[in-house]
């Protein structure tokens, strides 16, 4: 087994211990995200406080980490959200994992919470928790370039948060180099940790592969996938997932004035295009040969010299069509400012836009916004709230708790008015026109999250595990399903880049089977394709067990009201809602399908022949 050692740190008593990777997280979890899950669920009472000593940090990389295998350096973090109270998983790119995996270290689990501002040193075969007082107040960037000056060492990599993180916002952002482990909140969860930063310098060999022919030839046939994708070296490394705004605003999906309408032509000014205006070069994660990255520079107006790893699609919406913001400038603008302070663009952008409806409706008025004219395309009063939410300062402090809890604390009709599933904001995709994708906005455990369960086959027209008609209820508990398992294996537990999956493995349904050959080359394991899925199948049961435990039922399972009443009145998706009855009937064929029963249960049969019959004897006892 070539996995490395978990380290186990207590920042309450300051001791910091190894042992060795669990052969079962290594055989039935994989690695990355399912196995850092499964810990959760071992570890952390569901009722906990997210932003208590009880609630634990994992960073879980994959078995490819460190590896020949290109685009597989990625880090899954997972907690407690404290921004939903679910599940809170997000990962991240870049330097950071593959050295990360380079010290030995497969897996860290931090718990407890330190009595002053600390940061973690990891390196061959140690780790210290050292003082960060110098370093507590500094934004991102600056801590990452302060930290390695201090250890003169400009090679050593740096997970960290900002001020967002140390004033506890509800979605700040973890950043490693320009980075974002972006949504869910667990840049808080490291605040309330008193713990500033993660640093890993690692020179060690990984352990011997089972099969280092058979491994190489698995990369090769990667690499071969990867070049004979018409998208990956071409639309998607010239424009990055930007491409996605003319595709989307083409569709009528692509969602505009919190959720009021879809995106029009006047937003293809922020678009793919539009942006190789703005590029200046190519930036790439570590060993990935695709260097899809766009660094963008503002050079005119009242943004110039802002320079940003992107905007991605994400927050080309949240930063530009769902606040009525058509201006790249500003767009660049406030995706460096979220990188700096630590905030994560989806949720940050989401919520200033519920309260941009509410500050237009009367419900919020002038004095509740310290004076700004908070109205739709005043991006000037957004990139204010934006400094304002990182130190919770003023309105900041309303809005540093995301749409639903800020609603909830505005009170009377606000509620209605935040568009979220489970606390967690809507990335840049209308399920009123993508069906599938609003299944599954409703059921993956994380809340409203593009990254699980994305539907490539209603946005992107990939005719795999078939063709489908997007605005069709009809199938699409099925479809969903198989987005959510083969991705949450493929991607999420082996960590492979999703853009490489999404691109180059799904439309020859390469995946799985590729994966395959990985894990039997690397681990020595004698697994088949559908044993991949099968991993995917427990992480996915695994989360919905913790949820339940934490108080969720299928009453979460849902939409905002506007989605499922309010028609869109323009655009390609014209006419179309996901009705409460499109809901029910989509619901009750997953959990069906899934093996789960009508409350969305687990059933004892369906754990047991996934190998979790702890988790049967935990349900029963609900």
């Amino acid at each position: 087994m070539i996995m490395g050692k978990i380290l186990r740190v207590n920042l309450t008593t300051r001791q910091i211990t190894q042992q060795p990777y669990p052969e079962v997280l290594a055989r039935q979890f994989m690695g990355g995200a399912a196995a850092a899950i499964k810990l959760l669920y071992d570890e952390v009472d569901p009722r906990v406080d997210a932003l208590g000593p009880d609630n634990k940090l994992i960073a879980s990389m994959g078995f490819l980490a460190g590896t020949s295998a290109p685009a597989t350096s990625r880090v899954a973090f997972v907690g407690k959200s404290p921004l939903s109270g679910t599940v809170g998983y997000s990962n991240s790119g870049g330097f950071f994992p593959n050295e990360l995996r380079a010290t030995g270290v497969q897996a860290i689990i931090v718990e407890g919470k330190a009595e002053a501002p600390v940061y973690l040193w990891i390196g061959d075969d140690r780790a210290e928790i050292r003082d960060a007082k110098d370093y507590w107040g500094l934004s991102t960037i600056d801590t990452q370039y302060y930290l390695q000056q201090a250890l003169h060492d400009g090679n050593i990599r740096i997970a960290c948060i900002g001020p967002a993180g140390e004033h506890l916002v509800k979605y700040a952002a973890i950043i490693n180099e320009r980075r974002a482990a972006g949504r869910k909140g667990l840049g808080a969860v490291m605040g309330a940790k008193n713990l500033k930063a993660i640093a890993v310098r690692g020179s060690k060999d990984l352990p011997p592969l089972a099969d280092p022919a058979a491994f190489k030839a698995a990369v090769q046939a990667l690499h071969a996938a990867m070049k004979d994708s018409p998208a990956l070296y071409h639309r998607f490394r010239n424009f990055g997932t930007a491409g996605n705004v003319e595709l989307t605003v083409g569709q009528g999906d692509m969602p505009a004035k919190n959720f009021q309408e879809p995106a029009g032509e006047e937003y293809l000014a922020i678009g793919g295009q539009a942006g190789t205006g703005y590029r200046v070069r190519h930036f790439t994660c570590d060993q990935c040969p695709v260097m899809a990255a766009q660094v963008r520079t503002v050079s005119s107006g009242p943004y110039a010299g802002y320079t940003s790893e992107g905007p991605e699609f994400e927050s080309l919406y949240s930063l530009g069509s769902d606040m009525c913001i058509a201006d790249m400038g500003a767009c660049i603008a406030m995706d460096r400012l979220c990188d700096e302070l630590g905030l994560d663009t989806v949720s940050f952008g989401a919520t200033v836009a519920m309260a941009m409806e509410l500050y237009e409706r009367g419900i919020l008025k002038p004095a509740d916004v310290d004076g700004l004219d908070l109205k739709f395309g005043n991006h000037a009063a957004a990139v204010a709230v934006l400094r304002k939410v990182a130190y919770r300062e003023g309105v900041g402090d309303l809005l540093a708790e995301g749409s639903r809890l800020a609603a909830e604390r505005i009170g009377g009709d606000a509620p209605k008015y935040a568009m979220h599933v489970k606390g967690l904001e809507f990335p840049g995709y209308d399920p009123r026109g993508l069906k599938a994708m609003g299944l599954n906005y409703m059921t993956t455990f994380t809340g409203a999250d593009h990254s699980r369960g994305h539907s490539e086959q209603e946005v992107f027209g990939i005719p795999v595990p078939q063709a489908v008609d997007r605005f069709a209820i009809e199938g699409k508990a099925a479809l969903t399903i198989f987005n959510q398992d083969v991705g949450a294996s493929v991607k999420d537990s082996s960590m492979l880049c999703t853009f490489v999956v999404r691109l180059a493995l799904l439309p020859k349904n390469l995946g799985p089977k590729l994966i395959t050959d990985f894990w039997r080359a690397a681990q020595g394991y004698d697994v088949t394709p559908e044993e991949v899925v099968r991993v995917g199948e427990r992480m996915t049961n695994v989360a919905r067990a913790w949820n339940l435990r934490a108080g969720f039922t299928r009453k979460d399972d849902t939409l905002p009201e506007r989605l499922m009443t309010e028609a869109l009145q323009t655009g390609a998706s014209k006419g179309h809602v996901i009705s409460p009855a499109d809901r029910d009937r989509m619901l009750d064929e997953y959990y069906s399908l899934h093996g789960w029963d009508a409350r969305g249960v687990p059933t004892p049969e369906r754990l047991k022949g996934l190998g979790l019959e702890t988790l049967a004897a935990n349900l029963a006892r609900l």
